[in-house]
């Protein structure tokens, strides 16, 4: 083969000078420098090199907005101030809100146009002569109610709407139940629109001005509250606006949520003043309603009646008098010890119960089966605030009514006979002590504390066969 002259040994030589190391070649150097910088790599490599810049540097901007804003991370926003352009925007926007969810109510013409296209459209139940509806009739009177009211009152027809109700065999609804039901929600909803509107910082919760400035506005149109005296309303306000609070602020935070004050009984007691009584109520069956008239003035009389000295706060002597003196010594002094706060002047001991302290009271007392009530009580009969009672516990606290029962006339008894009765009725989960939550669900617990705090309470327990055979007698009658 022609090699161009040169000989084998020779060729090899040639080529050995020729060719220099790789390390030395320059486009080697240059190469390593391009794959190096990143440059050189493929689609998805680059992709992640750039994905990791990204991270880092989202990393590196939250450290340091960590470092200026301190350990703990931010979680509240400070309110609009007052006159400000964000807090005129929130208020305009909520107005906006309240009037639009307003106009789709219905109002008192449109319920009693509703109700006449229910009883013109419903059938006759031979068997009861209940007014009822299927759900053919149902469809049929929502296109009615729709053509005559509008269609604000298509959303009451819906499917699952007409199978809220009972139904009898042939699948029809009693026409009155979903009348209620109607009215029901427009009232409750109503009453969210006017709660709203005085939620100044429209937190879902009413403080107690803005509750009793809601009662205010419903004074006139509560006809058995439109002959309330001027000079007697504040107080009114302040007494109603005040059982809301004890039962939907159960922490005692000072203020009620909106949705737990509008599913509370408390509202629907304060709606019964709406219907007028066409018969004669007595004295006794209007009290028995914490939000009439009658029993308003009734605890504003009664306070102004323990307080002696006449200057707006109850001592322990003077509270002792409460029910004709029948409740014992160390219960009261165990609700100074849990509810009422120590005063400012008069000495380090001082303490007086103020008005708003004796409506508690008075509400615990009076509400002494429902789990505030009881709540307020077994605090004051928790003696070592161990959070349940022992035989010991009991045993103290029925020494004194066992007292006053002795000096009232009463027969001899044992003590630990009725602490074992106590321990029958509530059957607590541990048998050696009482827990409130056993006396909730006892269903007996304000039977229990009653027998504990007040010697009328127990001569009502020793004698409920007779008292129970009493009440039916003038039934039978």
């Amino acid at each position: 083969m022609y090699n161009g002259g040169w000989s084998d040994g020779e060729s090899h030589d040639r080529q050995q000078r020729r060719i220099p190391p790789p390390s030395s070649m320059l486009w080697v150097r240059n190469l390593r420098r391009f794959i190096g910088s990143g440059a050189g790599l493929g689609s998805e490599a680059l992709m992640e090199l750039e994905t990791k810049r990204i991270l880092l540097d989202i990393f590196k901007e939250k450290q340091k907005k960590s470092a200026e804003a301190g350990t703990i991370p931010s979680f509240y926003k400070k309110k609009p101030e007052d006159g400000s352009i964000s807090h005129r925007v929130q208020r305009l926007a909520k107005y906006r809100f309240l009037k639009k969810q307003s106009d789709l109510l219905l109002n008192a013409d449109d319920l009693d146009a509703m109700w006449v296209c229910l009883r013109e459209n419903c059938v006759i139940d031979d068997a009861t002569g209940a007014e009822k509806m299927n759900y053919e009739d149902f469809c049929h009177i929502a296109s009615v109610c729709t053509e005559q009211i509008g269609p604000k009152c298509r959303r009451f027809f819906s499917p699952s709407n007409f199978m809220k109700f009972e139904k009898d065999e042939q699948g029809r609804i009693a026409i009155l139940p979903f009348y209620l039901y109607v009215m029901r929600t427009v009232s409750l909803t109503q009453a969210r629109i006017d709660m709203s509107e005085l939620d100044e910082d429209s937190d879902g919760f009413l403080l107690p001005h803005e509750m009793e400035a809601y009662i205010r506005g419903l004074i006139p149109n509560l006809a058995q509250l439109r002959d309330m005296p001027a000079a007697f309303v504040q107080m009114y306000c302040r007494i109603a606006a005040h059982k809301f609070f004890f039962f939907c602020d159960p922490h005692r935070r000072g203020k009620a949520c909106i949705k737990k004050v509008l599913l509370s009984n408390c509202l629907q007691e304060l709606m019964e003043l709406h219907q007028e009584s066409e018969e004669e109520v007595t004295d006794t069956e209007q009290a028995e309603n914490w939000f009439s008239l009658t029993s308003a003035q009734r605890i504003c009389d009664m306070f102004l009646v323990l307080d002696k000295d006449a200057n707006g706060t109850l001592s322990k002597q003077e509270l002792q008098e409460y029910a004709d003196g029948t409740l014992t010594e160390i219960f009261i002094e165990r609700v100074y010890d849990e509810h009422v706060r120590r005063g400012k002047t008069g000495g380090g001991n001082s303490r007086e119960m103020d008005f708003d302290s004796f409506l508690d009271f008075v509400l615990a007392l009076e509400n002494k089966d429902t789990p505030e009530g009881l709540t307020y009580l077994f605090r004051c009969l928790d003696l070592q605030g161990r959070g349940f009672l022992t035989t010991a516990d009991i045993h103290s606290l029925f020494r004194d009514v066992h007292h006053k029962w002795i000096e009232g006339g009463n027969y001899e008894l044992c003590i630990e006979d009725v602490r074992d009765e106590i321990w029958d009725m509530v059957k607590p989960a541990d048998p050696l002590q009482i827990t409130l939550a056993d006396l909730l669900s006892c269903k007996q617990g304000g039977t229990v504390a009653s027998m504990l705090i007040d010697v009328r309470g127990f001569w009502a327990h020793d004698n409920r066969e007779n008292l129970l055979q009493e009440e039916e007698d003038p039934e039978e009658e």
